[in-house]
């Protein structure tokens, strides 16, 4: 072979070589942050333009009916693990600081496994451990959807047991009680419970910065009932145990891991949840009240009045927006359903600013390009942090009055 032949077989081999390292590039990159295409009809939307609040673009993604087709790698749960995870980009490799904090979740679900799957995928960290509630009432098709996705990482588990749940009853919280024990089990320093109609406002390393600077404190909600209010919900339960004052509050906390030890093995709290048995909606009454009364010594639990606001004592555990109030603020842009707001597209330019660190709630069937804008938008952040670009800063959260006034925790 001649010169010329040497020298086009050394270009054709070259070539043959940057593609692939193209094609091996693009894998990471897929890995780290796959395209995730909003479609209307045959031309996309922008969500970068949805989150800046631009209004046609906010009209134009109302318009989306369909969502973007994720069933198509389901049977894979079924017959290669691997391949899932590799297509749905679970995020496997975390930082140092991310490892060294490993945080609980539980997340309580009934329907939409499609839905639930998105959010487990946002919040999925290798060293971060789950615990999955399968309402009792489920359709076989939703529980063995979630059975088969806990078979393929070894840190997500469901419930040791499942509770047919009913709104206003014991049965409310009766899950996050299982969920809670079932992961005493394990390694970790903070829990926040979810349910499946939520999306993270923070990613995972954000949210451990936020709980780094909470220094042990329980992000919890109490606020003082009227008298009316405070007779109709506990008025025919009695006096309560050991001197306990009840508050009410939210059933979605983030929680120091001594709150939780407290809660499954203290005679008191049993006490207290034997009382809350003969109440209405007790889930709105156990976190709070365990939280807010500082005589009980609970690491992490508030020394000063039980009243949530704004410039205080926020609650952050949660964004929501209820008709009619105040306390979390903003108007809904969505629908609201048993009048808390379920959002939009048009909601979505506010979640940048929010200090919160989960959003609630989205249904997948309504208005389907929030939730996948709201999918882009979160892995964009988590790519960003991986190239060393995040600008967060924690220095609010290590001023919240709940942070300065807690109960020592140790």
């Amino acid at each position: 072979m001649g010169p010329g032949g040497i020298f086009r077989r050394f270009l054709l081999t070259l070539v043959a070589s940057s593609v692939c390292l193209l094609i091996l590039y693009g894998l990471f990159f897929w890995d780290i942050l796959p395209p995730r295409q909003v479609r209307v009809t045959s031309s996309s939307i922008s969500c970068n333009k949805i989150f800046e609040g631009d209004k046609d673009e906010i009209e134009r993604g109302k318009r989306v009916t369909q969502n973007n087709g994720i069933k198509q790698y389901y049977p894979l749960l079924n017959t290669n693990c691997t391949a899932f995870l590799f297509k749905r980009q679970y995020i496997q490799e975390t930082s140092k600081a991310e490892e060294e904090f490993p945080i609980a979740f539980t997340v309580l679900m009934y329907k939409s496994f499609e839905q639930f799957e998105r959010l487990l995928r946002a919040i999925y960290r290798p060293q971060n451990v789950y615990c999955i509630h399968v309402d009792a009432k489920s359709s076989s098709e939703v529980r063995n959807s979630v059975t088969s996705l806990t078979t393929c990482l070894p840190n997500v588990f469901l419930a040791s047991r499942s509770v047919a749940v009913k709104w206003g009853s014991f049965t409310v919280l009766e899950p996050e009680l299982i969920c809670m024990q079932d992961l005493l089990k394990h390694k970790w320093r903070y829990l926040i419970n979810l349910t499946g109609q939520e999306f993270p406002l923070k990613t995972n390393m954000e949210i451990v910065q936020i709980l780094k600077a909470y220094d042990g404190a329980n992000d919890i909600e109490g606020t003082v009932e009227r008298v009316p209010d405070r007779k109709s919900r506990w008025g025919s339960a009695g006096v309560p145990p050991h001197n306990i004052r009840p508050v009410k509050g939210a059933v979605h906390v983030v929680v120091n891991r001594q709150y939780v030890e407290y809660i499954v093995h203290d005679p008191v709290a049993n006490d207290l949840l034997t009382w809350l048995k003969r109440t209405k909606f007790p889930d709105e009454t156990f976190f709070a009240t365990l939280n807010h009364n500082p005589h009980l010594k609970i690491p992490g639990t508030y020394q000063g009045e039980p009243e949530t606001d704004q410039v205080n004592k926020p609650f952050l555990a949660r964004y929501k927006v209820w008709q009619g109030g105040k306390l979390f603020g903003g108007e809904c842009q969505g629908k609201y359903v048993r009048h808390i707001c379920i959002f939009g597209v048009g909601d979505l330019s506010k979640f940048p600013e929010r200090r919160e660190l989960f959003a609630n709630k989205f249904h997948l069937d309504f208005q389907p390009a929030a939730l996948q804008c709201m999918d882009e938008w979160y892995y964009s952040r988590t790519l960003r942090e991986r190239r060393g670009e995040s600008t967060f800063d924690d220095s609010y959260y290590k001023t919240l009055g709940f942070v300065k006034h807690k109960i020592p925790y140790t």
